[in-house]
């Protein structure tokens, strides 16, 4: 199916950009998009140029990350008036080429899929505490109902003892990447003005109950911990699923992308906390004992704040290929 435009293509960058603006493990935007001709489809792929290799070796955050950009396409498609055809890892014997999205006769998009559209732009990952307010239970219902909509479970961690052992796992985690010299140089190499912002980071990564990503080093010289402000490190959840392949993975994404989504509709912010899921054995123990033999994909804390900060994005142009150019 054809679009009409005023220049061919322009559906295409309309996808991008909304793609763009999904999460990535340090804003890494492991992604790259490619367009059939005249606006006839939309593919997404990941891009190891763009992937941390040593905090992600495996690509299994870089695919939850286009997992999220792919839940922006579908959002997006639905703006320009068509339903999305989503197929998930089209190529079998290519493993970056991750979504093929057609469009579909029209179909008005629901209440729900317009408030996740303007909220799109509105969403910011959160680095540093949260406000005190809690985050309301039926709006937590909510979330939930949204990330099982993508074959997804988002468990929230409020008894004490599952939620000691998150808090120990990520400290030890984040302890593990703070002693290693070359974790410690990717991540900083990741602050800056195409990065994220200083600003974003000048918070203690202590403060909160869950250790925060050092991206700045202010804690790897220091033995001395801030005071903790416990309760404002938020709601600690746990994204997760049945099954731990590729297609999960991108599952996962779409399932995170549609909660941060809704989440912020409603003003309500996200910080993650992947630490202990970039050490097998660490996130061997978090399914053990905590999401009842389901593979955790994500750990983030949901809350509300007063200053959120925007991270750059690549320009769309520099996003986009053609069908059948070499891949990035």
């Amino acid at each position: 199916m054809s679009l009409t435009y005023e220049s061919p293509g322009r559906a295409a960058l309309h996808l991008a950009r909304a793609a763009s603006l999904a999460p990535s493990l340090h804003n890494s935007q492991p992604w790259f998009f490619a367009e059939e001709g005249h606006d006839h489809g939309f593919e997404v792929h990941t891009s190891d140029r763009q992937r941390m290799m040593l905090t992600d070796p495996g690509g299994r955050e870089a695919v939850i990350a286009c997992g999220a950009a792919l839940f922006n396409v579908r959002i997006a498609v639905g703006r320009l008036g068509f339903r999305p055809v989503v197929d998930l890892l089209p190529e079998p014997g290519n493993s970056a080429f991750l979504a093929h999205v057609g469009y579909a006769a029209h179909v008005p998009a629901t209440p729900d899929e317009a408030l996740m559209a303007r909220a799109m732009p509105r969403r910011r990952t959160h680095r540093g505490p949260f406000g005190p307010d809690p985050v309301p239970d039926t709006l937590l219902d909510e979330l939930r109902d949204h990330a099982r909509a993508e074959g997804a479970v988002l468990q929230v961690v409020d008894e004490p003892e599952k939620l000691r052992l998150v808090t120990d796992l990520v400290r030890i985690a984040e302890n593990a990447h703070r002693a290693d010299p070359d974790r410690n140089a990717e991540l900083t190499r990741c602050v800056g003005p195409y990065g994220i912002p200083a600003e974003a980071c000048r918070h203690h990564p202590d403060h909160t109950l869950l250790a925060g990503r050092d991206y700045l080093g202010v804690a790897r010289p220091s033995a001395r911990r801030p005071r903790r402000w416990t309760r404002r490190t938020g709601t600690v959840a746990v994204l997760s699923t049945h099954c731990d392949g590729r297609q999960d993975w991108l599952r996962s994404g779409q399932a995170l992308q549609r909660v941060l989504l809704y989440a912020a509709a409603h003003h309500v912010m996200a910080a993650f906390h992947t630490q202990p899921l970039e050490l097998p054995v660490l996130r061997a123990e978090l399914r053990t004992h905590l999401t009842g033999g389901r593979f955790p994909q994500v750990i983030l804390c949901l809350g509300r704040t007063t200053r959120t900060w925007s991270t750059p994005r690549r320009p769309p142009v520099e996003l986009l290929v053609r069908d059948g150019d070499p891949a990035r």
